[in-house]
Order: structure tokens, then sequence, then C-alpha cells
């Protein structure tokens, strides 16, 4: 018997058709199946009473202690507060001690210089806190050569009388204010005053800058006079 192709080919499709929608039909029954069961599954909730205190067993009604627990936090948060403040403030006393002078320079913090043993014109040098300071003994000469200075000529303009709380006697850092060297006294282009051989700065003999890179005159320590034949430096 003959059958058409296109007929042949119909009769397996719809075969086929309805072996694909049998086994779909069973694996969707299969896959509800299995949610159903998930949905389901009872699990039951833990229970901690085992472990709570038995004040805080029933979360839904205040305790009587609540007020004594609330303070005993206050006090814990409040000690351990303290601890904390008291443990900053030794850090920092201790890098303040290590940041301030040394006991030696300390003790330096006054100094007291006897006048009568330097000549006239001569530069007494002393170290106080650790910094060279001159003093300078200067005669009427350089006083006048001083005072004669045009203040427009200057770098860091300041008279002589503000430089010297007495005429005769300078008192300055022996510092230059360009990179710190120790100048060298009565040297230089100007007479009677100072010389920086590293860089070649000039002061004059007010310790005001003349010439070279420094662009501050060198500084003034603070010093009171005792009497006419002592001061104290700091």
């Amino acid at each position: 018997m003959f059958f058409p192709r296109k007929h042949v080919l119909n009769v397996f499709v719809a075969n086929y058709d309805k072996r694909f929608s049998f086994l779909l039909q069973l694996y969707q029954i299969n896959y509800f199946k299995k949610l159903r069961r998930f949905a389901y599954t009872d699990i039951p909730k833990p229970n901690f009473d085992e472990y709570r205190r038995k004040p805080l067993k029933d979360a839904g009604t205040a305790t009587k202690n609540a007020d004594e627990r609330r303070a005993l936090r206050s006090v814990v948060s409040f000690v351990g507060c303290v601890a904390g403040l008291y443990g900053f403030k030794a850090h920092l006393l201790h890098y303040v001690f290590f940041l301030s002078p040394s006991r030696d320079i300390l003790a330096e913090a006054q100094l007291e210089v006897k006048l009568n043993d330097i000549p006239e014109g001569k530069v007494l040098i002393v170290k106080w806190r650790g910094k060279p300071v001159f003093i300078y003994h200067r005669p009427q000469s350089i006083i006048e050569q001083e005072r004669a200075v045009n203040l427009s000529e200057l770098r860091d303009p300041e008279t002589d009388d503000d430089r010297a709380k007495r005429s005769e006697w300078l008192i300055v850092l022996g510092i230059c204010t360009h990179l710190g060297c120790v100048p060298i006294p009565n040297a230089g282009i100007i007479r009677g005053g100072f010389f920086c051989p590293c860089h070649g700065s000039h002061f004059d003999a007010a310790g005001r800058v003349r010439k070279g890179p420094a662009s501050t005159n060198l500084e003034i320590p603070e010093y009171t006079f005792v009497n006419d034949n002592s001061i104290v430096i700091g």
C-alpha cells in the first residue's frame, strides 16, 4: 500500500507533538510538587530563652531593673571616656616633652654677662640657649657712623636707636638670617660690621643687612640692663 510522502510527515509530526506535550506535563507536575513541598515545609523558630536572663525573657514588658542597667551602661561609658582621655594626655605630654628644649638649654634660659671685661671696639661672643650672642662694645665713631645712615638705602630699615637700648652696647644673635651661619665680627665692607662667610651677607655695626642674600637684620634677643656693668639675656 502506498502512502504519499506528505501524509507520512504529518502523521510523524502529530505523534511527536503528543509525546512532547506528555513529557512537558509530567515535568510541570513534578516541578510544582517540589514547590508545594518547599512552600509548606515547617521550619521551627529557634528559642534562645535558656541563654537569656530571667528579667529579659519577656521582651514586651518593662523590667524592674531597666534603670539600673541603663545607669550601669552610663557608668561604664564614662569610665571608658576618662581612661581614653588619660591615655591621650599621656601621649600628648610625651610628644610635648620630646619637642621641648632639653634641660641644659632650659638651664641657660637667662644668662648674666659682665660688661667690664669687654674693651671698646671688641665683640664678646657668649652662648645662650645653644645660640651665639654678639655683645659689641661700640666706640663713639661707630655710633655716629650708624646714626648717619640713610634709612631709604636699607633693605630692612631700622634706626640705630631701635637696634641698641644703650648706644655703646649692641647685643644681637650671631646667626645669619639667610641660612643660619655664624657671621664674623669686625669684618666685611662696613667698618665695624659683620660678614657671613657662607654666602657673602654683610651687616653693619648695628646688625642691619647691607649686602648679600640675607633679607632681614640680625635678630635682637630679649635682654635687660641690671646696672651699668652687667646685663641679663633672656
